[in-house]
Order: C-alpha cells, then sequence, then structure tokens
C-alpha cells in the first residue's frame, strides 16, 4: 500500500484536483492582472498602486513562476508530453498571430506559452540524460541557475534572432516575454521535483484528490481555452466601458 493509505494504482486511475484548483486560482489572478494593464496602460486609468510598482512585478511573479513549475510538475502525469508540449506551441503560435493582427499592444513574442512549450519539448529530449544524477541535486543546480541567470533577458545584446533563448537585440519587442533564459530553470525545477516526489514519497496525500472547491478545479482543467479567450473579452468589455 501506498502511503497516507491509498494504493498507488487508485491514486493512477484518479485526477489529482489540487493542482487543477491551483491552476485554477492562478488563472483567475491572471485575469484580474491583464484586467489592470489594460486599464492602467492602454486605457490610462488611474492605478498608482499598480503602474510601475514592485507590487506588480511580484504580482507577475506569482503567476507566471506559477505556471511554469506546474507545467514541469506535470512531466510526471502527462500521458503524452510531446503532445503537450506541441500544443503549448500551437497555442503560442495563435496568440502571437492573434496579437501581431490586432496590433492593440505590442505583439507576443516568446511568451509564457512558448517557454512552457519549448520547455517541456526539452524535457523529452533531456530526460533520459537526467534521470541519471539525483533529483535533489538537478533541483538546487537548477535553482541556482535561475537565480544567476535572471537577469539576462533584461539586457540588450548586438547578435540579432537569440530572443528566444533569452539575448533580445535593440529591435526585439514583446508585450510577454518568457525566453528559455532563465525561465526554463522554474520549469526544471518543477519536473526535477515532480521526479523526487516519485522515487521518494511515490502517493499524493488523500485529500489532493477530493475536489472542495469545483469553480476552480473546473477553471483549472480548462485554462488553456481561458488563457487564449480572456484577453480579447477583456478588451472588447473596455472599449464598451470606456465608448
Amino acid at each position: 500500500m501506498a502511503k497516507h493509505g491509498m494504493s498507488t494504482e487508485i491514486q493512477h486511475a484518479q485526477r489529482i484536483v489540487f493542482f487543477d484548483v491551483l491552476r485554477g486560482f492562478t488563472i483567475i489572478s491572471m485575469v484580474l492582472f491583464h484586467a489592470c494593464y489594460d486599464l492602467a496602460y492602454l486605457y490610462a486609468v488611474p492605478m498608482p498602486w499598480f503602474a510601475g510598482t514592485i507590487f506588480q512585478t511580484i504580482w507577475r511573479a506569482s503567476i507566471s513562476w506559477t505556471f511554469l513549475v506546474l507545467a514541469g510538475w506535470m512531466t510526471s502525469l502527462s500521458r503524452n508530453n510531446l503532445k503537450r508540449g506541441f500544443l503549448y506551441g500551437a497555442a503560442a503560435f495563435i496568440v502571437f498571430g492573434v496579437t501581431s493582427v490586432a496590433s492593440v499592444d505590442t505583439a507576443v513574442s516568446f511568451g509564457i506559452l512558448y517557454c512552457m512549450s519549448a520547455c517541456t519539448l526539452l524535457w523529452c529530449a533531456a530526460e533520459r540524460a537526467l534521470k541519471h544524477i539525483e533529483a535533489r541535486l538537478l533541483i538546487v543546480l537548477f535553482l541556482v541557475l535561475f537565480v544567476a541567470t535572471y537577469t539576462v533577458p533584461q539586457g540588450c545584446y548586438e547578435v540579432e534572432c537569440l530572443a528566444w533563448l533569452g539575448l533580445p537585440s535593440a529591435s526585439f519587442s514583446s508585450g510577454d516575454y518568457y525566453p528559455l533564459l532563465p525561465y526554463c530553470f522554474l520549469y526544471l525545477i518543477g519536473a526535477c521535483g515532480a521526479r523526487w516526489h516519485r522515487e521518494h514519497v511515490a502517493a499524493y496525500p488523500t485529500w489532493m484528490y477530493v475536489n472542495r472547491i469545483p469553480p476552480l478545479a473546473f477553471i483549472g482543467r480548462h485554462s488553456l481555452v481561458i488563457y487564449l479567450a480572456h484577453q480579447p473579452i477583456l478588451l472588447l468589455m473596455c472599449s464598451i466601458l470606456f465608448n
């Protein structure tokens, strides 16, 4: 029997609702963040507590970092990580196309969906090699690398066409920018954390399977659709209100 009184076989047959709830909460936080961003920067609504503040930076990080670590953790639960990586990539391409055509704000190039796609495909390629290294050591290593490279994409580099990596040139711009450096390390921390859990804990606690907040769980299960749809809806609502 696995820990916490539930067999591993039974657990594998059930959905771990906690992850849906966490994803759903983060999606709601993201929608609220983008609503504030649109009001402050696109419609010039005075929001001194938000615009250009450390609070905005922390709020943004709490959303994107959670998405990346959680996406990394899902590598241990996904039935097909390769398919998941290409799905993220297709969604990233849709976002790039729509934001380029709409021209409401700066088009999104190499945003959070691109990062999740690239990191998932990177994990598919590197998983076999990394499994020979202890998971805890990898977590520490990737945390150090994340801190060490955190400011890399904030610079401006003479070389072109490396913005995807984290080396943007003066001509590059994006409304949402999450290159591989440093953000792939957050994803890898999540993936290695899930591997450590699988190797040393084996089972998730029973409470993580209980759906105590069905609305959040529902949102979490449909997070990608909501991500793609929320910004056009917000802009339409703002357009109606301010017109």
